[in-house]
């Protein structure tokens, strides 16, 4: 299987594309300025106790309290809450981690009040970004992630990653974290460690306890703040998923491209000749064919193969996706052997569209109707199977008697959605435009006003393909005119994910000209 990861920067996000044998499988948005990212450390202040979801909200500077439970405190809470009362009184000497005496264990079966007080300080990290009208959630268990390790301070527990399915190798990777890690830190080797050296790992995990022990010493502030932030989407998926499948990395940004990179020079430096730079003038999504792909994928109907199609609903507490056989339904005689069919196929577009629009919580998915047991079984097996690339943690149940599947899938972020029905640019939704003949010299009048405003900058035009073909026809063209006329030189680009009368202007940064 053939891995591209596709990246759109522009002025206001990163559009992040992972392409497995060229479809679209992943899609993530990270806004410029974001903030309360899954992995993100803060010393937060307690708000309020609540006895009766045993739980506490904290203020971490978001809008909204963010959502503590006590069961995400962590058994060794009490030895956290000390070494962060320690850093924070400046009469006290900060002692490294390995030299500290642990405390106590809490009682996993205890109440949050007896734990916590409204305006105490606490060390907590972001378990789930904010969504909807929810704050984050948070949890007290810290754990610091790298590309072959997870740290996780005030334990000795060595965990060795399920996926390495060598009995030697995991017991050569337990052996030499336990003679290499200093006291008082547990360890998580991650997948990717497998028959890494014994030097490699010691650097990492140096960088790791280095990392955990130098924020203490900027804990002098007041709460809320940040303490370690998590890496940029970008990086952090780099870390997570980069392996030997992956071909080509390529970047519209030059400016990400060199920090892209200058990271993975760090991590997998044998990888560094597959981060591309795109430069062509063709936006980088249409180019690689998944502006198309997108539209295609996420609307509320997703056709599947030989018209099969599915419908998928989104409510508060739960997703729900029916499938539908379409004009399948009329061919094949073999009523069940058809149903089985169409499920298989279902079910592997199911598996993608939940990595595609990380739909999390409850998903209940409606299968064709099948008689045969075997049959149920079968599609069962088949869906986790299809599941098994997927990162997120998820639960499969069987098919119910009602023929419903059931899912639960981590949800860690909001759900991605992309509106795919767009309102017309030229009607607004009226039914109504204006005359075509005038668009010309609308559209003029705009690039006139733009000339003017940005005198120093290059202005670049986009529309459809279509009408770029009419501006630019013949040596004497519109464009041709329109360049003699401002003594200026406007780019026109093509855009084929732009309605027919649709256009937009950008300054040389890349950010769209309002009118």
């Amino acid at each position: 299987m053939s891995k591209e990861l596709v990246i759109n920067s522009t002025s206001t996000e990163v559009v992040i594309a992972l392409v497995e044998d060229k479809n679209l499988v992943e899609l993530n948005r990270e806004k410029k300025n974001t903030s309360f990212s899954v992995g993100d450390i803060y010393l937060g202040k307690v708000k309020k106790i609540m006895p009766g979801l045993n739980a506490a909200f904290i203020d971490v500077g978001y809008e909204k309290d963010a959502f503590l439970h006590y069961l995400d405190l962590g058994h060794q809470f009490r030895s956290l809450d000390k070494y962060v009362r320690i850093a924070l009184d400046p009469k006290q000497k900060i002692l490294p981690i390995s030299k500290f005496q642990l405390e106590e264990d809490i009682d996993k079966n205890g109440k949050i009040q007896q734990t916590l007080k409204e305006g105490q300080s606490i060390l907590v990290q972001v378990a789930k970004e904010p969504i909807s009208t929810k704050g984050p959630r948070l949890a007290s268990e810290i754990s610091i992630a790298g590309r072959n390790l997870v740290l996780m301070p005030f334990s000795d527990k060595v965990s060795i990653s399920q996926k390495i399915n060598d009995t030697g190798e995991r017991d050569r990777l337990r052996k030499l974290i336990q003679s290499i890690k200093p006291r008082n830190y547990g360890v998580i080797v991650r997948t990717v460690a497998e028959n890494k050296r014994v030097a490699d790992l010691d650097a990492e995990l140096r960088e790791l306890v280095q990392k955990w022990e130098g924020a203490f010493y900027n804990l002098k502030n007041k709460p809320p703040k940040l303490v370690i932030g998590e890496l940029n989407r970008t990086s952090a998926m780099l870390r997570d998923m980069l392996n030997s499948q992956f071909n080509n990395i390529f970047i519209n940004n030059k400016e990400l491209f060199t920090q892209t990179r200058e990271y993975i020079k760090d991590i997998a430096p044998d990888k560094e000749k597959i981060i591309k730079h795109y430069n062509r003038n063709q936006p980088i999504f249409e180019y690689f064919g998944i502006e198309k792909q997108i539209k295609a994928s996420f609307g509320k109907t997703v056709a599947v193969h030989k018209g099969a199609y599915l419908v998928i609903e989104h409510t508060e507490a739960l997703h729900v996706i029916d499938v539908n056989s379409g004009n399948r339904s009329h061919s094949g005689s073999n009523q069940e052997e058809n149903a089985v069919d169409v499920n298989l196929v279902a079910a592997k577009e199911i598996a993608r569209q939940l990595r595609l629009r990380d739909m999390g919580g409850i998903i209940v998915i409606d299968f064709i109707d099948m008689h045969s047991g075997e049959n149920k079984q079968k599609l069962y097996e088949s869906m986790k199977e299809f599941m098994l690339v997927d990162r997120a943690k998820h639960h499969i149940l069987a098919l119910s008697k009602f023929g419903l599947m059931q899912i639960t899938r981590q949800r860690v972020r909001p759900e991605m959605t992309i509106q795919t029905l767009e309102r017309c640019p030229s009607c607004n939704g009226s039914g109504e435009v204006n005359p075509t003949v005038l668009f010309v010299d609308e559209l003029e009048n705009h690039i006139r006003w733009s000339l003017n405003k940005y005198k120093n900058q290059r202005v670049t035009l986009k529309l459809h393909p279509y009408v770029v073909s009419f501006l630019t026809k013949g040596f004497f063209s519109i464009l041709f005119k329109w360049r003699l006329r401002y003594l200026r030189r406007l780019t026109i680009k093509p855009s084929s994910s732009l309605t027919f009368l649709e256009y937009h202007f950008y300054d040389t940064k890349g950010g769209k000209i309002l009118f």
